[in-house]
């Protein structure tokens, strides 16, 4: 008789924990499948026109980009991704190359003077949608400003 309780009482906790699970673990699973991930630093490298940013660039460039607010998400229909990720725009992008585990992306962000779009391809896939940051599109006024004073 006490072990059917114990045993209900025991299925009883893991049915309780399935159905409502803490919220870091809500949190971990949502960001795997999330459209605008936040970056870690340490993970991603980013270059502008062949260069490679400094550290403290690199910094708050990522931080800024987390900080992003997200606009809308672009359909891309099967054989128009070029389109996307070689948009005719005179912009040049940052391109942030991203690794978590065995996993590589590839973002592309372009920023115009009202939003940022940002272009990103991971697994074959193309994923295209737009941003709201005042301090990443002043970030790449002043980058682009830096780069033609050295050329």
């Amino acid at each position: 008789m006490t072990w059917t309780i114990a045993l209900s009482v025991v299925l009883g906790i893991i049915i309780k924990m399935v159905m409502s699970p803490p919220s870091a673990v809500v949190e971990w699973i949502f960001s795997k499948f999330a459209l605008h991930p936040k970056l870690n630093s340490k993970d991603v490298t980013v270059t502008y026109i062949g260069k490679h940013l400094e550290e403290v660039e690199k910094n708050r460039l990522i931080d800024y980009f987390n900080e992003a607010t997200f606009l809308k998400q672009f359909d891309i229909f099967p054989g128009k991704e070029k389109l996307f990720l070689h948009p005719e725009t005179n912009v040049t992008p940052f391109v942030i190359n991203v690794k978590r585990g065995k996993k590589d992306s590839k973002i592309l962000v372009y920023c115009f003077a009202d939003y940022v779009y940002v272009v990103k391809q991971y697994n074959k896939k193309v994923v295209a949608y737009n941003l709201r940051s005042d301090n990443l599109q002043k970030f790449t006024l002043s980058a682009k400003v830096m780069t033609k004073d050295v050329i």
